[in-house]
Order: structure tokens, then C-alpha cells, then sequence
């Protein structure tokens, strides 16, 4: 998941573009989803190299400075198993994950959890490098936005709708 493409008109950045880019890299069965920097590849390495080579690449030979977070089909599969606000009492166009680059700091995390309550009806739930939103006003209207938690916990994080995670899972291979 690319952070900040194709958004307001910034870090543009073509499917077919990044496609290529992965492919050149050696990774086989490359697909994206939507314009917003989702690619979905089989290959070998741990996450963050993998995200270091493909960030190191968008800088190179596009000229993107954007941050690169890795997830795998397991660690997929337990973002969508761990999911709090799963169940039929929520519609799940509310439903949001803020994925994040590196584990937060205790410390970090406990401050944020402190503030639980504050953001309205929104709600929150932090999961092992993501966190679990509920936004029923929309997520255009929450304060528990992307820079909002990134400042709060100090971890560079990119934010997803619970379609398009369950849609990234599927075509990783992840039954839901």
C-alpha cells in the first residue's frame, strides 16, 4: 500500500506505472486496486525490504517520495479476523483501517488510548500495527484521521475503507 498517491492531485501516479515498476522488480502475479497505490504481488523478502525497494524505486525512476507498508496475506487474514466492529450492528461503509509502518511505542499507545471517548461517536481499536476504525459520521468527517494518528503515535500510516481491505485480502488469496 503506497501512502498519498493520486490524492488532491499530488504524487501522481498511473496503475500501469506502478504494475511495471513491481514486475521489473522480480515479483510475479502483480494486480492493483482503485487509483490509490494498492498492488498485490507474490514474491519472497521481509515486508519492510520489500518496502524499502519499492520506495527506493518510486523515488529513482518516478520521482514519488512516498512511504511503501507491506502486509501479507496472513497478517491480512488477522486484520480481518480482528476486526472489533465486525458484527451486523455495524454497517461496514463506517468501518476503516489505518495501517502503520512500525509497532508504535507503548507509551505512544497508551496516551492515544487515553483519548478514547473524545472523537465523538467515533471509536477506535489498535490491533498489531494497524488500527481499527469506526466512523459512522464518515471518514471524511472524523478526527481520527491518518495525520491525526500518525502525529499521535509517531509512525508514518496509511488509511483504507473495510471494502477496500476485504477486496486487497480477497485478491491476495484470504478468504473472508
Amino acid at each position: 500500500m503506497l501512502r498519498s498517491v493520486n490524492v488532491g492531485g499530488r504524487n501522481r501516479l498511473a496503475m500501469t506505472d506502478l504494475r511495471e515498476l513491481v514486475s521489473s522488480l522480480g515479483f510475479g502475479d502483480v494486480s492493483t486496486y482503485v487509483q490509490s497505490g494498492n498492488v498485490i504481488f507474490s514474491g519472497t523478502g521481509s515486508g519492510p525490504a520489500v518496502a524499502r525497494t519499492i520506495g527506493s524505486r518510486l523515488a529513482v525512476d518516478l520521482g514519488l517520495d512516498v512511504a511503501v507498508l507491506v502486509r501479507t496475506a496472513p497478517q491480512l487474514r488477522a486484520v480481518l479476523s480482528g476486526n472489533p466492529f465486525s458484527d451486523t450492528e455495524f454497517d461496514p461503509r463506517t468501518i476503516h483501517v489505518t495501517f502503520l509502518a512500525d509497532r508504535p511505542e507503548p507509551g505512544k499507545v497508551g496516551a492515544l488510548v487515553a483519548l478514547a471517548g473524545q472523537s465523538g461517536d467515533d471509536r477506535f481499536e489498535i490491533g498489531d500495527r494497524h488500527v481499527y476504525l469506526h466512523c459512522p459520521g464518515g471518514y471524511g468527517n472524523t478526527t481520527l484521521n491518518n495525520t491525526y494518528l500518525e502525529r499521535r503515535l509517531d509512525v508514518t500510516a496509511t488509511t483504507r475503507n473495510w471494502r477496500t481491505v476485504t477486496t486487497l485480502a480477497g485478491l491476495a488469496g484470504v478468504e473472508h
